[in-house]
């Protein structure tokens, strides 16, 4: 829906709306808010309110702290799960204190790239995320265990599926919250779940998958539950990805599609998947941003791990789907929810624009599984791997001007940096693993 100001302030007085969430984004991917009260709503939907941008991974230094919060109006929703003192949420923009937008703000910098698609006729990226999860046992003290609460199977049911409930109330309240749900249910492995909701246009996408997780991990802690987005939370089973289904429009057209295709795949669609997979390597640190991301990136879990597509084979990178017309569209399997969705759309954009502009030709399609492939064949059919760790993806990032230049240079510096201290971090600790490997054999 589309508000006005007056709409918000007379909504918010007819709900009894005693608290507000300016909520922004920060550079890794993290919710964060100001809590106002409704007697400085009218302040906030003037652009009046500011806040310390320094405390903000990612964002500013200390001498250049002061930022301001544009409120989205389009973002309002009441939050159904606060029945007194009733809490609403509005996503804000960012901008520096001389009215100039933030570098470093991940919402602003999709907003860039879309600007430049715009510029080439694209009027608008259309996305279909698929964030998946898992639902955890919560302790005496709410804390979560590493117990899963159900050993269901996919599309499995009730009583194999004791998430069941939660998902459905899941459901609900996202659908009071504005969301058009397609689809819920258990995914592959044990304790893990899909919820899907209709694709919109980028930024509502994003913001659509950040409420999405707000509301999941909210609603998981009411049924004693700790719900995770981690990428692979087990070992020996499945992790969780966020498929990004994707598509041009320039209109009400589908640049996409071409009737005449054998395929029904347009040359703008053939040349923005050459893009994708050109700049797959020096995407994966953004789509894929965690040390854990690529232990989900590993052959026979159903992620993708080399860079390939096909018009029905899931085992390369970008799979497309069946539906053809205004429903002509690419998927993109690899990135998971760990990632800033934000970042994750504008680097997929900008790859797929680069291949257009530049007119890249597009690889034949493998539709034989690549995951029973030799090393031979691999290197004949010319199928690249994704990056083996975070190490490896950083390396590839900092390679890219192309991504780099959808990243801008703040953006890119301060990731880069937070980024390699996780690795450091993660590369000097001592795990399990080699405790139970090492300590009595050596």
């Amino acid at each position: 829906m589309s508000y006005t100001k007056e709409d918000i302030l007379r909504i918010a007085q007819e709900e009894n709306v005693r608290f507000i969430r300016l909520q922004f984004t920060d550079l890794l991917g993290t919710i964060k808010n100001v809590e106002i009260p409704v007697s400085q709503l009218v302040k906030a939907l003037d652009n009046k309110m500011m806040f310390d941008g320094s405390s903000i991974e990612g964002y500013v230094r200390i001498e250049e702290s002061d930022m301001y919060l544009y409120p989205d109006l389009d973002t309002w929703v009441i939050f159904p799960w606060v029945t007194q003192n009733r809490v609403a949420r509005l996503i804000c923009d960012i901008y520096m204190p001389d009215g100039t937008p933030f570098a470093g703000d991940p919402r602003g910098i999709l907003k860039k790239v879309l600007k430049e698609a715009e510029e080439m006729g694209y009027t608008s990226m259309n996305v279909g995320p698929e964030p998946e999860f898992f639902l955890f046992k919560t302790d005496e003290k709410g804390n979560p265990t590493e117990e899963l609460n159900d050993r269901g199977g996919y599309f499995d049911l009730a009583p194999t599926d004791l998430g069941e409930n939660c998902r459905r109330e899941i459901v609900l309240t996202l659908e009071e919250m504005g969301f058009e749900i397609e689809a819920s249910h258990h995914e592959v492995a044990p304790g893990q779940h899909e919820i899907d909701f209709k694709y919109a246009n980028a930024i509502k996408a994003a913001d659509q998958i950040q409420t999405f997780k707000l509301v999941v991990k909210t609603i998981a802690r009411q049924h004693g539950l700790h719900a995770t987005f981690m990428p692979k939370p087990l070992f020996g089973v499945n992790g969780s990805g966020m498929h990004c289904h994707q598509s041009l429009f320039q209109g009400d057209e589908n640049a996409f599609y071409d009737e005449n295709d054998k395929l029904g795949l347009s040359r703008t669609a053939r040349y923005y998947m050459a893009g994708i997979l050109k700049h797959a390597r020096a995407m994966a640190a953004i789509t894929n941003p965690t040390v854990n991301s690529y232990k989900r990136l590993v052959p026979g879990y159903e992620a993708p791990s080399y860079v390939a597509w096909s018009a029905s084979n899931r085992s390369p990178m970008i799979r497309i789907p069946a539906s053809r017309g205004l429903s002509t569209r690419i998927e993109l399997r690899n990135p998971d929810p760990a990632a800033n969705p934000y970042l994750a759309l504008a680097v997929m954009l900008k790859a797929g624009l680069d291949g257009i502009k530049r007119e890249l030709s597009l690889p034949a399609p493998i539709d034989r599984n690549i995951y029973v492939m030799t090393e031979e064949e691999l290197v004949e059919e010319g199928i690249a791997s994704l990056p083996a760790d975070l190490k490896e993806a950083l390396g590839e990032l900092l390679r890219s001007e192309v991504i780099a230049d959808a990243l801008g240079d703040h953006a890119l510096a301060y990731f880069y940096e937070l980024k390699e201290i996780e690795w450091d971090m993660y590369r000097t600790q001592v795990h399990q693993w080699e405790r139970d490997q090492y300590l009595a054999l050596y």
